[in-house]
């Protein structure tokens, strides 16, 4: 009789427990679907002001800036997707999959990229003023964009094939979404730290060049000087990238949380994946004086309807 208290008491315990989870999880996303609304806002704000100016379309910081906002925007909705996945285990078939995990690493690598020609441009309009508007047209911005989302591309490409060499039935198999799971050959790892390590070699050197050479300017011309304030810039550029690439910090964090691994997924979605990705674009886009008085004459003329 003791035993069966002793159970039926445990039993209740561990339900009131998986109660309360539930529960934290439930208002926890709410503040998770505010934000994100916040953010969509945000961006619909920014495409309004974009495709409405003429002005802002012919600069290649801005169009930059559009691309940034888009792709974030696509990272958080696999991010949702994947977090959703892990918390109620959904099984899909193994390519489809791999073509989620490609879009949403993809789009993982192409913010740093993106912020990083973003430095460029500065470096260009600072260090090369004459040049700017034959280097940064829309046209030729519209290019790097596209040579930086097939550059990011190409490791998929070659981890794919190598998985599909190593299982013959893999349009047949399904599986919960993750990019662990994925792993079928031991060569994808060594083809994901290769690409990781000069994709931020490549990053790290694009931005110390740019700051580098800005402040170099700077110094010479005068401390208050618009060279000045792009240094500033490029290094909110390098803090952006250090907060973008902060979900690669989720594994060594998960040593330390596995204790509650209820709560894994959704924090790591809203602390890894939201937050640098609400916060950075919010920061460049309010600290821009043009872009911030588009914003808002946008704003004014939607209240004065």
């Amino acid at each position: 009789m003791a035993n069966s208290s002793l159970i039926q008491d445990n039993t209740t315990l561990i339900l009131t427990i998986s109660s309360k989870i539930v529960q934290f999880i439930k208002w926890a996303l709410i503040p998770s679907i505010v934000t994100f609304i916040f953010f969509l806002s945000f961006i619909g704000l920014v495409l309004n002001v974009f495709f409405k100016t003429p002005t802002l379309r012919k600069n290649a910081r801005y169009i930059l800036f559009v691309f940034l906002l888009l792709n974030d925007t696509l990272y958080i909705f696999l991010g949702f997707y994947f977090m959703l996945t892990s918390m109620y285990l959904l099984h899909i078939p193994m390519p489809l999959c791999y073509i989620l995990y490609t879009l949403s690493g993809g789009a993982f690598k192409v913010t740093p990229c993106n912020l990083a020609a973003m430095a460029v441009e500065q470096y260009i309009a600072i260090c090369h003023p004459l040049r700017h508007v034959e280097l940064c047209t829309p046209q030729r911005t519209n290019v790097v964009f596209t040579m930086i989302c097939s550059f990011v591309i190409i490791p998929y490409v070659a981890e794919f094939c190598v998985m599909a060499s190593s299982i013959m039935n893999i349009f047949n198999l399904y599986m919960v979404c993750q990019k662990e799971t994925l792993v079928v050959n031991a060569i994808q790892n060594v083809i994901r730290s290769i690409s990781f390590i000069l994709f931020f070699i490549m990053i790290g050197v694009v931005i110390i060049f740019t700051y580098v050479k800005v402040m170099l300017v700077a110094t010479k011309v005068c401390p208050q000087s618009s060279a000045s304030k792009a240094g500033r810039t490029v290094m909110i550029h390098a803090f952006q990238i250090l907060l973008c690439t902060s979900p690669l910090l989720t594994t060594f964090t998960q040593a330390y949380t596995s204790k509650w691994p209820e709560f894994l997924p959704l924090v790591y979605f809203f602390v890894f994946q939201c937050f640098p990705r609400f916060l950075s674009p919010l920061v460049y886009g309010i600290r821009d004086e043009i872009l911030r008085q588009y914003m808002k004459k946008s704003i004014s003329s939607c209240f004065a309807r």
